[in-house]
């Protein structure tokens, strides 16, 4: 037994929890999209083409935000040939991923995904072999009235209203040399201050998320330049274990070390708002970030990316929703990569779906989370990984004002060892109610055959002052405050 204590006071806030941190990504990437959210002709699917047990998976998940469609993918992307009736549309090359890209879901059926899912879209533009001139007709084209030629082609393809499209992306990794368009940090920034001011004079309501390299050169560079102009700065995030550690306790201490750098970014952003006299507000919007780092299973799916996730990866992406929640002031969007098939939380096959391990820590705060993150104190024991002391109770706090209910979002990282969580709060009374994602060891995993190992559970407690959290579990316990 390991022995932790939260000290919790509801006046100590770190700030609103944007509902957007819970977003996810669709790419055209592996069968994240055709044969996952869309497969016309399948018993599954609608007669949109949209695969109903998806989007019951979706829709329990309240996704707030979706970006699409790239991704590596958008850097060779021209929308135009995804808009129209569909036989007329042309199949092209994608040189990203390797493969040929149909366009038969384009521009159009996201948006209708989006409004079926009940999720804001976020569109990332074309940045590599893109123009400013096409960015703004696809701005044109979702949010025109039909007073302009884009707009009048919309209502010509049938969608009178606009689609209302908020985010945009300011292109996808441009600083890496893999990427369509890969340029350097001035080169990038200055282009993006242009695409940004034109995409805002078409339309001022847009938020703008620049491409953010997780290099304190190249983000200070996009501040200098564009930070008038843009929202966001993004960052990516991929978690994987050391190959000089520990595989399963450096894995999970990635979630917690991924903080570093959010926290370096803030700072960034704030010097840059007070040296550059930047009045907008800037914030941060981790727009990729999942576990990652197992090869494609090619023998037995055929296609790019399908991780089959275990207990470990949940309690890992746990972990990272808890440095989402301790970051709140500065996070304000996050988009998990990516929602279906392709290192996704969601797994189909053409006769039905199963729902991986890391949905279940989704599915927890969708469920259970209040509305403002709290500075919490957690005491707890720690372990050694990345050269950090990393604590094996990683905590976070949400707090409903409104209903005076407290959220404690708990993994007990020990991979054979119960914690007891001492709660320092003051309490209406000592009953909790406790949500758990737990499983038989840290490899296990859920399948078509078997697709409950992994879930998610509840119990009520009654007169605890502390609660048992079982070895490599992920919880949220819930009490009322006086």
């Amino acid at each position: 037994m390991i022995d932790a204590t939260v000290r919790v006071d509801p006046a100590r806030r770190i700030g609103a929890v944007h509902p957007n941190v819970y977003g996810q990504f669709i790419e055209h990437l592996g069968r994240c999209i055709y044969g996952g959210i869309y497969e016309p002709g399948s018993p599954l699917a609608d007669g949109r083409g949209f695969r109903t047990d998806v989007l019951d998976a979706v829709r329990r998940l309240r996704v707030p935000v979706l970006r699409w469609p790239g991704g590596n993918f958008v850097s060779g992307y021209h929308w135009q040939d995804g808009i129209g009736p569909a036989d007329s549309r042309p199949a092209r090359r994608d040189t990203a991923w390797r493969k040929f890209e149909s366009n038969q879901f384009g521009t159009d059926e996201f948006a209708a995904y989006c409004r079926a899912a009940g999720t804001e879209p976020y569109v990332c533009l074309n940045m590599g072999t893109g123009t400013m001139d096409e960015a703004q007709a696809w701005v044109e084209y979702c949010n025109g009235g039909g007073e302009t030629p884009w707009s009048k082609r919309r209502i010509a393809n049938g969608h009178a209203e606009p689609y209302g499209v908020k985010y945009w992306g300011l292109g996808n990794e441009v600083y890496g040399p893999w990427q369509v368009g890969y340029k350097s940090a001035a080169d990038y920034a200055e282009q993006a201050r242009e695409f940004a001011k034109f995409v805002r004079w078409t339309d001022r309501d847009v938020r703008l998320v620049a491409c953010g390299g997780g290099d304190p050169e190249w983000d200070w560079e996009v501040l200098k330049t564009a930070g008038h102009f843009i929202d966001y700065v993004s960052y990516h995030d991929y978690f994987r274990p050391d190959p000089a550690g520990d595989p399963y306790e450096s894995l999970v201490a990635r979630a917690s070390t991924g903080g570093r750098y959010l926290r370096d970014l803030w700072g960034l952003i704030e010097a840059a708002r007070h040296r550059y006299d930047i009045r907008r507000p800037i914030h941060i919007c981790v727009d990729e970030w999942n576990v990652f780092y197992r090869r494609a299973d090619f023998a037995r799916y055929g296609t790019l990316h399908e991780e089959q996730y275990d207990l470990a990866d949940a309690l890992c992406v746990a972990a990272y929703l808890n440095t989402l929640l301790r970051n709140a002031h500065a996070v304000t969007m996050a988009n998990m990569a990516q929602m279906v098939n392709a290192i996704a939380p969601i797994f189909t096959s053409p006769e039905g779906l199963f729902l991986q391990t890391i949905y279940y820590p989704l599915l927890m705060h969708a469920e259970h989370r209040g509305s403002v993150a709290l500075d919490a104190l957690c005491e707890s024991p720690t372990f050694t990984a990345w050269g950090q002391d990393v604590p094996y109770v990683d905590v976070a706090v949400t707090y409903d004002e409104p209903a005076r209910r407290l959220f404690i979002h708990a993994v007990n990282l020990h991979r054979d060892q119960t914690a007891r969580l001492a709660i320092a709060a003051p309490r209406a009374d000592t009953d909790v109610s406790v949500w758990e994602i737990n499983g038989p060891s840290l490899e296990s995993v859920n399948s078509f055959e078997r697709p409950d190992t992994i879930g998610l559970a509840g119990r009520h407690l009654r007169g605890a002052d502390s609660v048992e959290l079982a070895p490599h579990s992920a919880n949220t316990i819930v009490l009322d405050l006086r």
